[in-house]
């Protein structure tokens, strides 16, 4: 019989696919995004495999496996992005928007106002 840990065998244990090894799921327009090591900014990845802050320089995927490929460039290159992930996003007027709330909140910035100093 196998070995039970916290009501999970280990059979059922090594079944459990890690989220880095799921197979990713785009439906319409997507970026990669991450925050950039030196101050936090968000960036998004380019075509050219750079990062930048400007949504409208993002490199724009619309299939899994041409996300899963930039992805998988973007996340090599730790040293200067970090938590590296496939956000979506809509085409309007030339224009990359956020397709969700959470990405208008990190492309604007926080969503109320900051005092002009933290008592430092």
């Amino acid at each position: 019989m196998p070995a039970e840990r916290h009501g999970i065998t280990h059979a059922q244990e090594s079944a459990v696919t890690s989220p880095l090894q799921q197979k990713l799921k785009i439906s319409g327009s997507s970026v990669v995004t991450a925050n950039r090591l030196a101050d936090g900014a968000v960036v998004y990845r380019t075509a050219e495999g750079t990062w930048t802050t400007d949504i409208d320089s993002a490199a724009v995927v619309s299939s899994a496996e041409a996300a899963t490929s930039l992805l998988t460039a973007a996340k090599a290159d730790g040293v200067q992005a970090v938590d590296v992930y496939v956000a979506p996003v809509k085409l309007k007027d030339g224009q990359i928007l956020p397709a969700n709330l959470r990405e208008a909140i990190r492309l604007r910035g926080p969503t109320i106002e900051l005092p002009i100093t933290f008592g430092i």
